[in-house]
């Protein structure tokens, strides 16, 4: 067997074997929350992929911000000097088909927003990552469950839900997190999300929505420590059609796992304010 011959059958198997092993847990009956009906959820999870570099299936590549080099694209001049820590990995992409259903004015939006990402992306500024970014930010995240309510926060800029166990009609504003409405199908918590502010993207490629926006999130438990997570992505505005994401999401298992302060805003104080300065730093 050659050496290309075994890459293949090592993608077959990566494809393959998560399918599997969630076809072998889908009988898993979870511990059930304090209302004794309803599966706990309570805990502290984080995905593991690279969905925030990218939800859809893509290859290495120098920099999130690029530039035509002498052969070929290189890492733009203010990313140049973090080097490959600055790169972005590889991933088979989370979009369930592959590709987000993008009309062409919005397609062009996207490409649009991947080369100008250093002044575009809304995470370098530290704004509010919205549903369903917050899910698989490179940080952890909590929820609470109790009898007949739910809260989930996140590591990162301190962001955070009220989950509405009762519809309370139309979100009255858009916010960066929108409003979180649950409801159950089966052992599955359903959580509708509206009223979500159109600066939000789903990641650092520039894939980006409207206000038109309306996200239905899945939450199956499928082990003690495995959630499977499905999002579907409304939007006629930017889609053709809905889409979905899918992944698994991990419980932090440590003894002393707890979610920490990431309250970035000072982080990039000077970046958004130094040129207010009476005398800006160089």
């Amino acid at each position: 067997m050659n050496f290309n011959s075994m890459r293949v059958i090592i993608l077959l198997l990566s494809i393959l074997l998560p399918a599997g092993a969630l076809a072998a847990t889908n009988n898993y009956k979870a511990p059930r929350a304090a209302d004794g009906i309803h599966p706990d959820f309570n805990g502290i999870w984080q995905a593991m992929n690279e969905a925030n570099y990218d939800v859809e299936m893509h290859m290495a590549r120098p920099s999130m911000a690029l530039r035509d080099g002498p052969a070929g694209p290189i890492a733009a001049k203010d990313t140049m000097k973090i080097g490959a820590v600055g790169a972005v990995p590889p991933s088979l992409g989370v979009v369930k088909g592959g590709k987000i259903p993008y009309k062409p004015e919005a397609l062009a939006i996207k490409k649009e927003n991947q080369l100008h990402w250093l002044e575009r992306d809304p995470e370098i500024k530290c704004y509010l990552p919205g549903v369903p970014r917050a899910t698989y930010m490179p940080q952890p995240f909590q929820v609470f469950q109790g009898d007949n309510s739910m809260f989930i926060t996140y590591q990162y800029a301190g962001a955070d839900r009220d989950i509405y166990m009762k519809d309370p009609g139309p979100a009255p504003v858009d916010s960066w997190m929108g409003q979180s409405v649950a409801s159950w199908d089966g052992d599955t918590l359903v959580i509708e999300v509206t009223g979500q502010n159109p600066e939000t993207w789903f990641d650092r490629s520039g894939n980006h929505h409207s206000d038109q926006l309306h996200v239905v999130e899945r939450y199956t438990l499928t082990g003690p420590n495995h959630i499977q997570y499905e999002a579907t992505i409304t939007d006629p505005q930017t889609f053709t059609e809905p889409w979905t994401i899918s992944m698994p999401l991990y419980r932090r298992v440590e003894s002393n796992i707890q979610l920490l302060d990431f309250m970035c805003v000072e982080f990039v104080e000077e970046l958004l304010y130094g040129e207010l300065r009476a005398k800006p730093l160089d």
